[in-house]
């Protein structure tokens, strides 16, 4: 009994060589190999792969030469700026086209948008525009007079704002800037004729801010 213990509690020692069945010869089994493995199995793959990292390296080393580098792409975008191909060309027409577009219609929105303001402020001033009127055609405005200097401060200040009036007697009449009060009858006109100028009328730019009320003289 004693003897079979002692032989249970040795260590088992297996033989790490291999028959090859072509040949007969006894290899010895790659280290990390499986001895028990036969040729062509999983762990025997493994270890013919682990003994030939040169393979490998090689793999590795081909595939890093197919890779682009940061100087092919800088020399294919040099290239690409030198000489642009006829698809890059088109693109960049068609953006530079939109961008002017762009800017044109910018430029025409902000001076609209410049002369609604204007207007807005200088509306509220044609009520004292038109007392300077009536009291220049009643004479207090002739002279050196302080009245006279602060209408003629006035005056010039809003055609500064670009604020320039209309409406003359003798003006052929037009229904888009006058507004008709009075009509005349008369056989010395061929045309409607602005006879008077009751109020005056105001454009800033091409902004029409009111219409001038004239009384008009018709063919008989």
């Amino acid at each position: 009994m004693a003897d079979e213990n002692q032989n249970h509690d040795e260590p088992i020692i297996r033989d790490k060589r291999r028959i090859d069945p072509e040949t007969g010869e006894v290899r010895k089994a790659p280290e990390g190999a499986d001895a028990s493995a036969p040729a062509g199995a999983p762990g025997a793959t493994d270890a013919a792969a682990s003994a030939s990292p040169d393979a490998a390296d090689a793999d590795t080393v081909a595939e890093g030469d197919e890779e682009l580098t940061v100087d092919d792409i800088l020399n294919a975008a040099q290239a690409e700026v030198e000489d642009p191909s006829a698809e890059h060309l088109a693109d960049l027409k068609r953006v530079t086209a939109e961008y002017a577009n762009y800017r044109k219609r910018t430029e025409a929105n902000r001076e609209v948008e410049r002369e609604r303001a204007i207007g807005a402020a200088v509306a509220v001033l044609l009520p004292v525009l038109d007392d300077l009127d009536r009291a220049e055609k009643h004479g207090d405005l002739d002279g050196d007079t302080p009245f006279a200097t602060i209408a003629a401060k006035l005056r010039a200040s809003v055609e500064k704002l670009g604020l320039a009036k209309f409406g003359e007697v003798g003006e052929p009449f037009d229904p888009q800037r006058h507004e008709a009060i009075f009509q005349q009858h008369s056989d010395e006109i061929e045309v409607d004729t602005v006879a008077d100028v009751v109020e005056t009328g105001y454009l800033l730019g091409g902004t029409l801010l009111r219409a001038a009320k004239v009384v008009v003289k018709t063919p008989a």
